[in-house]
């Protein structure tokens, strides 16, 4: 059985180190095959309080502010520049997708829209709270993916 080469890569991008580590990863899988990444840029949602809840804390209602979308736009648009400036000057060809929602299921969801032949994302060590709560994005979309994925650990300390 012959395999394809990577026509179409998405990387997940959220501005933190170990989604740069991932971006770094995807630019060399791209240059290395003459692939096109696709960036999902995925903000979490967050809470929206309109009226106190239970001990002082506000409920928590679907993502629908107009405050919060301008903060990601204007998020998003950081990424995109900073993103375009790396993959321009790589000469990779690329598309930016900023998406609200669950990180997992969103990367997922634009590698399924983009026909992704590999998802690339990064991870760290979850703390002790994100293990008991069900595990990490990178988990979550190595389990929901249709495609290949490949997790970017952080690169190891150098040592003295």
């Amino acid at each position: 059985m012959e395999t394809q080469p990577f026509r179409t890569i998405v990387v997940g991008y959220d501005g933190l180190q170990p989604a740069e580590h991932a971006l770094d990863r995807a630019m060399s899988l791209a240059r290395a095959f003459g692939a096109k990444v696709v960036v999902a840029d995925v903000a979490v949602p967050v809470p929206v309080q309109e009226a106190p809840g239970a001990f002082g804390y506000g409920p928590y209602h679907s993502y629908t502010a107009e405050l919060g979308l301008r903060t990601d736009t204007e998020l998003w648009q950081r990424h995109r520049d900073h993103i375009a400036g790396l993959l321009d000057a790589a000469g990779i060809t690329y598309e930016f997708t900023g998406v609200v929602g669950q990180p997992a299921s969103e990367i997922v969801d634009v590698a399924e829209q983009a026909r992704a032949d590999l998802i690339v994302v990064g991870t760290r060590e979850p703390g002790l709270l994100e293990r008991l709560l069900g595990g990490s994005v990178s988990q979550g979309v190595a389990r929901q993916a249709r495609c290949d994925v490949l997790i970017v650990h952080p690169p190891e300390p150098e040592q003295a």
